[in-house]
Parts: structure tokens; C-alpha cells; sequence
């Protein structure tokens, strides 16, 4: 079972187990980005068999369908760090009671379901130093200081992960996901998340790209691709058993740095800098030995060749740029 399974991860993890001849259930809502986004640009539709419409928060739906699981990815989340500080009580519905019911499912399961991969994030260590030295990494060893509403339910479903599924036949994963990335990403209003897509789709219009707190602040960009792959890689390694892994490149990239990615497919693209909002960390990379080690893998896809792949599919993929950004071209 994969939860979110009509977002950006959630969609990726489905296609590529439905590619090597998994049958993965695919469970989510469909309120996210818009219905049509997800049938056009995620490839994930209501009417396919292997796609469940409902709700993680639903007890007797997630009971049903852990039943009938081997694995379970819980990636569904109100993961708009944005949206969850405006709207604290819609955070903690999905991220905390939608985790717990996910949960107390697989605990009650627990002697058929093999592994449960809990989707957490980079966030969860805090704001960070923004610098591109090797030094700013974080390590899963690190101290773990949440600032914003979103990272603090993610720390929660860590720890909540680890004392739900404490009997002698559970076995989870935590992974910590640092900047994911990539096509089909869709842009939400109001949102600073996803820095690729929203320069991207704003330079393909003839918007400016704003730079927030100048761009100094550092990501490390992972590919979609990537992401699935070291997820799934977590549920199937005998390794990752009980583990917290990062997954990461190892590498940090400034905001300005992805701008001026942009601008090379855009040059007429103009930059605007504006305040750093709320919430925004400074940011860090991934330090992956853990990762490397446990899983035998490391990611595929560097910022170059991804921000390339994503301005190439968009070009293809118009209809992917939201009518509400269209509407802002208009009034610009």
C-alpha cells in the first residue's frame, strides 16, 4: 500500500512498482492539486484498479487495506510547510491523526506485514546554516529542532513510528527526505515549496522569479526518481530494518544557483527579491554515508541534468501550469 498515492512520490513509487509487476494499492485524496492534475499529469486516475480514493484518517479503510498488504509507504501528508502554518489544525489531522491510524493498522497487522516505511523530512533538523561548505550537512545523529509546524508532525510520526511498531515482529523505516523535485511536480497557490517547478512555470510564462531572502538559502535537490527508488530500496533492504536513513545527494544548492538553472533555458527571465518567508529554513545537504551503507545505493539524477528533464517535460506539458498562475500572467 502506498498512502498519498496521488501526490508527487506517492505517483512515482506507483508507476514503478506497477513497471517490475508489484500490485501496489495506491490510496489518497483527491484534493490536493485539483482533479484534473492527477489523471493528465500524475498518470494516477480514480477509475484504475489499483487506486483507492479515501482517506488515511479512515480506521476501518487503512485496517482493510494493511490486511491486505506486505508493505506498507505511508508518504500521505500535508507536506506544504506553508499551509501548515496557516492552518495548524489541517497539519495535525493529516500528520498526526492520519499517521496514527496508519499505525495502529499495521501494529494490528503486524504478523503478515512485513515493513512500514514512514515518509518524514529534512526538516525535522531545524533551520539550518544555508552554506554550501562540507561541513553543513545534517546527520541522522544530529539534533533534531523542528521550526515550523509542518517538521514538528514529521518528528512526531518518527518517534510515534518507533513506539507504535515496538513488538518483536515489526519492522519500520524512517526516511528523511530532503528536497524532492522533478516531473510531473505541480505548483500549489500560495505555497513557497518547490522551488524548481514555481521558477520554472513562472519563467515559462514570462513572470519573474522571486528569490526569497536573496536565494542564499541551500537545498539538497533530489530527484523524484531518486526518492522513489531509495524508498522502495528501504521497505526491501534486510538492513534498513528499525533504520532512519537521509535521502539525499550530499550535495547543497543555492536557491540563486537553481534560478540561474532556470534562466539558462529562460534567459529573458527576470529575478525579483523578496522577503525569506516564515518557516523557511537556511538549509544544509544530506550527509549519506548511513544511506550508502545500508541501502547500497546512491541517487542517479544531479540538479543539472533534473532542472534540464523538468523545463524539457514542461515544454511538452503545458497544461501542467495551473489556470490560477495563468491568471497571474494576465494581471501581470
Amino acid at each position: 500500500m502506498v498512502t498519498g498515492g496521488f501526490g508527487l512520490v506517492g505517483s512515482r513509487i506507483v508507476h514503478k512498482l506497477r513497471a517490475v509487476g508489484a500490485k501496489p494499492l495506491a490510496v489518497g485524496r483527491l484534493d490536493a492539486y485539483g482533479s484534473p492534475v492527477y489523471s493528465s499529469v500524475f498518470g494516477v486516475s480514480p477509475g484504475d484498479a489499483d487506486v483507492i480514493v479515501g482517506d488515511i484518517t479512515d480506521a476501518a479503510l487503512m485496517d482493510d487495506v494493511v490486511s491486505r498488504s506486505d508493505y506498507v509507504i505511508h508518504a500521505a501528508a500535508l507536506a506544504d510547510v506553508a499551509e501548515c502554518t496557516r492552518n495548524p489544525a489541517a497539519a495535525l489531522k493529516a500528520n498526526v491523526q492520519g499517521t496514527q491510524t496508519v499505525l495502529d493498522a499495521a501494529a494490528r497487522h503486524s504478523e503478515t506485514l512485513k515493513r512500514l516505511v514512514f515518509v518524514s523530512s529534512a526538516s525535522v533538523y531545524g533551520v539550518g546554516a544555508g552554506s554550501s561548505q562540507v561541513e553543513a550537512r545534517f546527520s541522522e545523529e544530529d539534533p533534531l529542532t523542528p521550526a515550523s509546524v509542518y517538521a514538528n508532525t514529521k518528528l512526531w510520526g518518527e518517534h510515534q513510528t518507533t513506539l507504535t511498531l515496538n513488538g518483536p515482529a515489526d519492522s519500520y523505516a524512517i526516511v528523511r527526505y530532503f528536497s524532492v523535485y522533478g516531473e510531473p511536480q505541480v505548483v500549489k497557490e500560495n505555497s513557497h515549496s518547490w522551488v524548481v517547478a514555481w521558477f520554472a512555470m513562472r519563467a515559462a510564462l514570462g513572470l519573474p522569479l522571486h528569490l526569497n531572502g536573496g536565494g542564499r538559502q541551500v537545498r539538497d535537490f533530489v530527484h523524484v526518481d531518486d526518492i522513489a527508488d531509495a524508498t522502495l530500496l528501504a521497505a526491501l533492504t534486510d538492513r534498513a530494518h528499525r533504520e532512519t536513513l537521509n535521502i539525499g545527494t550530499g550535495h547543497a544548492t543555492s536557491i540563486r544557483q537553481v534560478a540561474d538553472l532556470v534562466r539558462s533555458h529562460h534567459p529573458r527571465a527576470r529575478i525579483i527579491e523578496t522577503p525569506r518567508p516564515q518557516g523557511d529554513p537556511l538549509g544544509a545537504c544530506a550527509d549519506t554515508t548511513r544511506m550508502r551503507q545500508v541501502l547500497g545505493w546512491a541517487p542517479q539524477v544531479g540538479i543539472e541534468a533534473g532542472v534540464r528533464r523538468y523545463l524539457e517535460w514542461l515544454e511538452q506539458t503545458p497544461e501542467a501550469i495551473p489556470a490560477w498562475l495563468h491568471a497571474g500572467d494576465l494581471a501581470a
